[in-house]
């Protein structure tokens, strides 16, 4: 991955497939296959998610097609974007599978996969992760213009400008000047981290 500033831009890229190893994806559908193949079709995750009306099918027919390496069909379906990791489904499931943390690696397969229908989700998530580890915590209003020039549509961001200036008029968003380039107080570390873990 590239570093300085042209990476920070290059990072939130909606073409990331290319930053993941060709290995990556396989071992993750495998990973995933096996988490969820006790699952008995009971339904209990259905029943317990609260945002399964506004799915297109429901969680347990997502996990079947899981369990049948239908991954191309599970991806191409907002079911499991739409979890909010409540973990109701995991509290409840009578096999005591991770569903929870099993949506989360379909959400890494999607970014792995460069599914264009989650790249909104997927930069939001990026492009969080990326203030954090630049300061230590989020500075909302750099977080804010790293995500609209990441989707690199201007008129995706009008439309947030409303509730944002409600924002900024009720003092929820403090007013400071984005720092979209350069090194952040954390990038060093982060570095030196991703230097020792890439030692054999």
């Amino acid at each position: 991955m590239l570093k300085g500033d042209e990476s920070i831009m290059m990072e939130h890229s909606l073409d990331v497939k290319s930053q993941f190893p060709d290995s990556y994806s396989s071992e993750l559908r495998e990973d995933i296959q096996s988490k969820i193949q006790a699952c008995m079709q009971c339904g209990t995750c259905t029943g317990s998610c609260a945002n399964s009306f506004a799915m297109d099918i429901t969680p347990r027919q997502m996990w079947r097609l899981a369990q049948l390496g239908e991954f191309d069909k599970v991806l191409s379906i907002k079911t499991f974007y739409l979890c909010s990791a409540c973990y109701y489904c995991t509290l409840r499931c009578p096999r005591g599978l991770p569903l929870t943390e099993t949506i989360n690696a379909l959400k890494r397969l999607a970014v792995a996969e460069g599914i264009k229908d989650f790249s909104q989700s997927s930069n939001f998530y990026r492009t969080f992760m990326d203030t954090v580890r630049r300061y230590g915590r989020v500075r909302e209003m750099e977080f804010m213009n790293r995500y609209f020039l990441s989707m690199k549509n201007p008129i995706f961001a009008l439309g947030f400008a409303s509730i944002g200036l409600k924002l900024i008029k009720k003092r929820k968003v403090p007013v400071e000047i984005p720092k979209l380039f350069g090194e952040g107080r954390f990038d060093r570390l982060f570095r030196k981290v991703e230097e020792l873990e890439a030692k054999p």
